[in-house]
């Protein structure tokens, strides 16, 4: 698939261009930052929350193409990070985004971008550049922002070919924090956003491998007390909380990569039985991989906020917010772990729990953020297993 969209295709003026690793060559033109990345490319059904998928630490060596062909147009709202600043290395989409139309909005998306170091490309077909990451594989891209207009594309594709990728990678060491805080906000509501709560007495360690705000917060709401530590962060760490549950959060990278760290803590947590533990993306893979259980690379991974996901012991169907390129190999796990959950698109595991305590983990996001509500009942149920 070596085919080019040549700058003659494109009406208005040529600032950025996208060289895939098999060499199809994408031009349009550019916003936020200038300069060059290279990534992992995948692709985002979302209709709505860009910002929070921008700043979700799971997408920490990937550039993000949004399916959806209006991304902007409610400009930017610093409360609804789900981290400081973008961690995506650069951001897709169809149409350059319009002024925002929105009460909240703070800035524009093209100054955010510009701002945070991110580069965004428009203008593209990203219909065709979905099924190009459909059929390769979350292909390696290089990414080039230039207002000038002239590309080295052969320097780009050389580029885009000598990126690692993302499998072997350890990158929760890169997103997670360096010293351990408090958490006691709560999810945002109307009209009073978020609010704290200083009350809750249910003690839980969070484990942050590049944890979401919103996931904290849920906790939070759910009634837990939570103190929040780093990925490096041992066993003996957090028992040195006195924890009533533990929840390992989601992240970036290869799960083998981040599990020969974090493996040896969870298994010194399992070995009291009396602690729920609970687990969600890149947690729920941890957790796998301690029980036993082997994690495998996906073709192009879930990255949305419409996957449908069944629950085994009811039959309830859920939409869910998905964001992952790896997965839980089902054939791979131990008979004392029960499959809980799977993905209506390709049955891939989604959910695993321990049958004799409260020791589960989920694959797609219950904190959704963006994307819909009906897996926070998780939450409840995690808290609810808090003696």
């Amino acid at each position: 698939m070596n085919t080019v969209d040549t700058p003659s295709e494109n009406s208005k003026k040529v600032t950025a261009c996208i060289v895939l690793a098999d060499g199809t060559t994408f031009y349009g033109q550019g916003f936020g930052a200038t300069g060059q990345i290279e990534a992992e490319l995948c692709f985002n059904t979302s209709m709505t929350g860009y910002q929070e998928i921008m700043t979700d630490p799971s997408y920490a060596g990937q550039a993000v193409t949004f399916t959806f062909p209006h991304i902007g147009n409610t400009g930017i709202t610093f409360e609804d990070s789900e981290t400081a600043n973008p961690v995506a290395r650069a951001m897709i989409v169809k149409s350059f985004p319009t002024t925002p139309s929105n009460y909240r909005s703070e800035t524009t998306l093209p100054d955010w971008l510009e701002k945070t170091g991110r580069i965004g490309v428009s203008g593209i077909d990203t219909r065709r550049l979905t099924r190009a990451v459909r059929q390769q594989g979350a292909p390696h891209v290089a990414i080039e922002h230039n207002p000038k207009g002239n590309f080295d594309i052969p320097k780009l594709l050389e580029a885009a070919r000598n990126f690692v990728g993302l499998e072997g990678l350890d990158l929760a060491k890169d997103v997670t924090i360096e010293h351990s805080y408090d958490w006691d906000e709560e999810r945002w509501a109307w009209p009073e956003g978020y609010t704290n709560n200083n009350d809750n007495t249910k003690k839980v360690v969070a484990i942050d491998f590049g944890a979401k705000r919103n996931i904290l917060r849920c906790l939070t709401s759910a009634g837990c007390d939570v103190v929040v530590l780093p990925a490096t962060a041992t066993a003996e760490d957090v028992l040195s909380h006195n924890p009533q549950g533990v929840f390992l959060s989601n992240g970036p990278g290869d799960p083998a990569a981040t599990g020969k760290y974090a493996v040896p803590m969870i298994q010194g947590i399992l070995e009291h039985k009396e602690i729920p533990i609970f687990g969600i993306c890149l947690g729920h893979q941890m957790l796998a991989l301690a029980l036993g259980a082997k994690t495998i690379k996906m073709n192009h991974g879930h990255h949305g906020a419409n996957h449908p996901v069944k629950e085994l012991s009811t039959g309830k169907v859920e939409i869910t917010s998905m964001n992952h390129g790896f997965a839980v190999d089902t054939q791979s796990l131990p008979k004392d772990v029960n499959e809980t959950h799977v993905s209506l698109f390709d049955g891939s595991n989604c959910g695993i729990e321990l049958s004799d305590r409260p020791v589960f983990s989920v694959q797609h996001h219950p904190e959704a953020s963006p994307g819909p509500q009906d897996s926070f009942y998780l939450f409840e149920r995690f808290a609810a297993a808090i003696s």
